[in-house]
């Protein structure tokens, strides 16, 4: 079963993606985090990528569709997967219909735009390990250190609330019309 999981910045994708991966033994595909780590590595795709992701800006379709296809092609995935974060764009969704990989439904996760700003900027997340906390809904027992594994806690420039509102209105101007897309296509499943 391969699944899109489509949804504004922090509306809760991640989290849900994890109950399915438990579920249903699928691998989690973020683009996020494919990007987060080659930024890290500093490969080509991570340089460009920096650049955009600093100030909120999604990284271009060639760019994201030329990573995503090379990360599909090299892996394997025995029961199937759920891409977080892919396709953003149409061209991006057209782009991924041209790989050959066929997806049983699109997962559109609603939530009200103005509480993304306020989870968004809250959020921390751990240089070592990557697990998150938030100031207000989760935050960790020791201000600025992860309980998980004692690392720093930061907050990604992506997630400051400059970046957050220009995130979400880059959203709401080139990924809300996939929904329309895959409605049209009749795969689209929402969830509150």
């Amino acid at each position: 079963m391969n699944i899109i999981l489509m949804g504004p910045p922090g509306a809760g994708k991640g989290t849900q993606a994890a109950n399915l991966v438990k579920e249903y033994g699928l691998t989690h595909i973020s683009t996020g985090d494919i990007f987060r780590k080659a930024l890290k590595e500093q490969t080509k795709y991570g340089v460009i990528a920096k650049y955009f992701m600093q100030f909120g800006h999604l990284v271009p379709d060639d760019y994201t569709i030329e990573m995503v296809r090379e990360y599909l092609k090299e892996n394997t995935f025995e029961n199937g997967f759920i891409l977080d974060g892919f396709p953003r764009t149409i061209v991006q969704a057209r782009e991924l219909e041209s790989i050959e990989k066929e997806f049983d439904f699109t997962i559109d996760a609603i939530i009200n735009l103005d509480k993304l700003v306020k989870r968004l900027s809250g959020r921390r997340t751990c240089k070592e390990c990557g697990a998150t906390f938030h100031v207000e809904f989760n935050p960790p027992k020791v201000e600025g250190v992860c309980d998980k594994c004692g690392g720093e806690l930061y907050q990604r420039e992506d997630e400051s609330e400059e970046a957050v509102t220009i995130r979400l209105d880059t959203y709401n101007k080139q990924t809300k019309p996939l929904i329309d897309y895959y409605t049209m296509k009749g795969t689209i499943i929402n969830i509150n």
